[in-house]
């Protein structure tokens, strides 16, 4: 009994998968210059015998159906006209890996910038997100840095704004800087608010070409504003950015979200783990408890698997995690 048992695992264990890929120049695009692409998913997965034959690959071990993903998965990608280049390749590897599919979340196009490239989520969080932007009314999203949440933000007030759905769009930022006061800065006020503004602009500037972005700059279309210019204000039909929100204060956080007005969309981003404010009061703190079960408001939590920046940025994130979750005996759940 033990023998057949024996034999019965390796059976299991050793698998084999056979992937016919169509057409020369989808296997060229797979197995990459000098089959660069295929020596790295053979190194991702050692366990794996991996063997190609005209526009026939096979895999042979125990890791054969992941790694049968991972090719059919990629040639998906390239059916849809996406290259795949070393960075491509593992993120998709971690996504099937997380049971997630690449094509399905790497081939959702967004918009195109004013150059023609294509703005896509780069992680099943970030689809999570803009699903969530689309659907919903008031979308928080909450994580570190490098997890895309303006960019994607403003991919979405642009397109949303040439689609006609919205009449503007508004940026806007709280003025509380790692201890910096915006009084000591030259110049008049929106010279002075000009450096807190700039990662807005610059997104904005990303999707649209400069002088597009200025026309709609100087039609109103586009206004870029510190949060202190919300109050009082009543917003229609416009699409409503708050980046940085972990630095208002809960009164703050209240005025802005009493500014919403009929047909108007709105994305809270914020970094728990950033507050600047001088007391720690963060808005962004406890929110999603006071919140809770209001209809068309949505909380998406993005975290290092969603950092789409240099590998090592995801790496600092986990590092930071592990620590804050030692220091908690493990809880490494934050507030938003």
């Amino acid at each position: 009994m033990g023998t057949d048992m024996g034999t019965l695992l390796v059976l299991m264990a050793e698998t084999t998968v056979t992937l016919d890929v169509p057409g020369n120049d989808l296997m060229s695009g797979l197995v990459g210059e000098r089959d660069h692409l295929l020596r790295r998913v053979e190194a991702a997965f050692p366990d794996a015998a991996i063997h190609v034959r005209g526009n026939q690959i096979s895999v042979d071990g125990p890791g054969a159906d992941l790694v049968g993903r991972v090719f059919g998965e990629l040639v998906l990608l390239l059916e849809r006209g996406l290259p795949l280049d070393d960075r491509t390749l593992d993120r998709a590897i971690d996504m099937v890996r997380a049971d997630e599919s690449p094509a399905e979340v790497l081939g959702t196009e967004i918009m195109r910038t004013a150059r023609g490239k294509p703005v896509r989520p780069r992680s099943a969080g970030q689809k999570r997100y803009v699903e969530a932007v689309r659907d919903g009314v008031v979308t928080f999203a909450i994580g570190p840095a490098g997890t895309g949440k303006s960019w994607l933000a403003v991919a979405m007030a642009v397109r949303a704004l040439q689609a006609g759905q919205v009449d503007r769009i508004v940026l806007t930022r709280p003025l509380v800087e790692a201890g910096e006061r915006v009084g000591f800065l030259p110049g008049d006020l929106m010279a002075k608010v000009d450096p807190y503004l700039r990662p807005l602009y610059d997104a904005l500037f990303e999707m649209l070409d400069v002088d597009a972005a200025q026309r709609l700059l100087d039609r109103g279309q586009v206004e870029v504003a510190p949060l202190a210019f919300m109050r009082g204000r009543t917003l229609n039909n416009s699409f409503v950015i708050l980046d940085e929100a972990q630095n208002t204060s809960p009164e703050q956080m209240k005025m802005f979200l009493t500014r919403i007005g009929f047909g108007t969309r709105v994305v809270i981003t914020g970094d728990a783990s950033q507050v600047d404010v001088p007391d720690g009061r963060s808005g962004l703190t406890g929110i999603d408890k006071v919140l809770d079960g209001i209809e068309g408001l949505n909380f998406v939590r993005l975290g290092a698997r969603d950092v789409v920046r240099h590998r090592i940025v995801q790496d600092i994130v986990e590092a930071y995690d592990r620590s804050a979750g030692d220091r908690s005996g493990g809880d490494t759940r934050r507030d938003p």
